[in-house]
């Protein structure tokens, strides 16, 4: 069976070429009449079907299918300024040239968890997490979810940064702790990047020596040391924490504002003995606990000798706290820049209209009966 050229573009920018059997094609000349130039395209990847939506004039209907373009259309010149009408569902997936073989995953990784409904909420926030990077439709990126470390060491190859949310850092809660730290170890050494939320930053006395050392602590530049010998943080629900984007120029910040959040943002956390290592920066400040206040890193970056990004950011603990949207965007840019990914200009935006569509066992804290 022959083939042709289809191009993905995404802002007249040319994302990929594909190869397209002709039977499609036949069809996209059969719409030719039907061309239109479009101001902004959107893109999507699901397997090897590559499938979105295109918004075109203010005025226009929205349609949906896979994009494509036929050579013809290339030489009338349309090749980076329009895309012709969408392929009706019915048509047969595209057998594209690029194969999921060579796309890159997030891995979200849910940890064990045994704290109250409300709170945590692991496993929908591991859910929703998917559900945003999902959104994002990053050529040629996947979220992958998973409750339990991956015995498929293909995944693992192709894994561009892992996402870990649990009590404490999974890895070390999780069943073969030592076999999963080693192939952390070889996928940070390949500059795999690496994303802990809240509780999963944590590390207690029985995960650390008393000097502190961990890999951890290179992998994303610091943690929170509960019940430590030689450092102890500090895990405290405060009634308003402003958290306060760092003055600093990273792609990390931007498009977020500082804002208020009743939440449990850990203080004092641990960066190393003698302070932050070189390539650690502070993201996110908040001046706590409000009876001494003082400057506390909340979120924090690190550009490792690898070549590898981690980040560590100290909330939500209230499950409801998804809705801000400026904490959001914090920790979706912090995701898709640990995956070196570009960063929008203002920010990650992804939407999140309903709480509870990723099943929580409850959206607000549930009061402890006295």
């Amino acid at each position: 069976m022959g083939s042709g050229t289809l191009k993905v573009c995404k802002n007249f920018e040319l994302l990929m070429t594909l190869k397209v059997p002709d039977p499609i094609l036949e069809h996209m000349n059969s719409q030719n009449d039907s061309l239109i130039g479009y101001h902004r395209t959107e893109y999507a990847k699901a397997g090897t079907r590559y499938s979105g939506s295109v918004t075109m004039s203010k005025d226009a209907p929205k349609l949906s299918g896979i994009y494509r373009m036929k050579p013809a259309i290339s030489r009338r010149k349309f090749a980076l300024n329009s895309l012709c009408a969408t392929i009706p569902a019915a048509m047969p997936a595209l057998p594209a040239t690029a194969s999921a073989d060579q796309d890159e995953r997030i891995l979200i990784v849910v940890g064990p968890s045994k704290h109250p409904p409300g709170t945590h909420e692991v496993a929908a926030t591991g859910r929703l997490l998917q559900h945003c990077i999902q959104q994002l439709r990053l050529p040629g990126l996947i979220a992958d979810l998973v409750f339990s470390w991956p015995d498929d060491g293909k995944q693992l190859a192709q894994t561009s940064s892992v996402v870990f949310v649990g009590d404490m850092f999974p890895p070390v809660r999780m069943e073969n702790s030592a076999k999963i730290l080693t192939e952390l170890s070889s996928m940070m050494k390949r500059g795999c990047g690496m994303v802990c939320i809240h509780y999963a930053t944590g590390l207690s006395a029985q995960d650390v020596p008393d000097d502190g050392q961990h890999p951890l602590l290179q992998w994303i530049g610091g943690y929170f040391a509960t019940k430590c010998k030689h450092h102890q943080s500090i895990a405290r629900v405060f009634d308003e924490a402003k958290i306060t984007p760092s003055s600093i120029d990273h792609d990390v910040l931007r498009g977020w504002r500082s804002f208020t959040v009743h939440d449990e943002p850990y203080i004092n956390n641990y960066f190393g003995p003698s302070g932050p290592a070189p390539g650690v920066v502070s993201l996110a400040t908040s001046e706590l606990p409000p009876e001494n206040p003082r400057p506390e890193t909340v979120a924090w970056a690190i550009e490792r000798p690898d070549s590898g990004r981690g980040v560590g950011i100290v909330m939500p603990h209230f499950y409801r706290n998804w809705r801000q949207d400026d904490l959001r965007k914090l920790i979706m840019n912090s995701i898709v820049w640990s995956a070196k990914r570009e960063v929008p200009e203002h920010g990650v935006d992804v939407a999140l209209n309903d709480l509870a569509q990723f099943q929580p066992d409850s959206i607000d804290p549930i009061a402890k009966k006295k």
